[in-house]
């Protein structure tokens, strides 16, 4: 089962619940199968979300039979270090430090940590010590955020 199929299959639904499908990460390995939903919404989801999409997700799997081996079935929110599954995430996270590692290596290297640049319709421009790099999309592999914890922290004492 290709990943593009399960999100097609899968993207309607949980937004049509009122969720934003951040995207989903499958795993086939025959012994620990894993299919993990990242879901999120305005102001965070909370284990109530995420049972609710989880509910209606095994059940619409149930009846499309899409995965034939068994699998573990995981939703989330997409945390701190959100993953990125699109251009339009890169585009929308410009300006904020990620990490990214390639399936092939650009250069001799295959990871890269720093800010996002932008994005055009085939590349993401990234920031790699002190130089701009353009990363072709169909290239990366993984990419998330790496969370800002000193301004989160910063952000919680103000609030107290």
């Amino acid at each position: 089962m290709s990943v593009q199929k399960l999100n097609e299959i899968l993207q309607p639904l949980v937004e049509d619940l009122g969720y934003e499908f951040v995207g989903l990460v499958y795993s086939s390995d025959p012994k620990h199968a894993l299919l993990r939903i990242y879901i999120d919404q305005e102001n965070g989801v909370g284990i109530e979300d995420c049972e609710r999409v989880s509910r209606e997700t095994a059940a619409l799997l149930d009846v499309k039979d899409p995965i034939k081996s068994q699998y573990n079935l995981e939703v989330s929110s997409p945390g701190l270090d959100r993953p990125l599954f699109t251009l339009a995430h890169f585009r929308e996270f410009a300006g904020r430090e990620a990490q990214v590692s390639l399936f092939a290596p650009l250069d001799g290297r295959r990871k890269f940590s720093g800010k996002i640049l932008g994005a055009n319709d085939e590349s993401v421009r990234f920031e790699q010590d002190g130089s701009e790099v353009a990363l072709v999309f169909d290239n990366i592999a993984k990419a998330k955020l790496v969370p800002d914890y000193k301004n989160i922290l910063a952000g919680r004492k103000a609030e107290q």
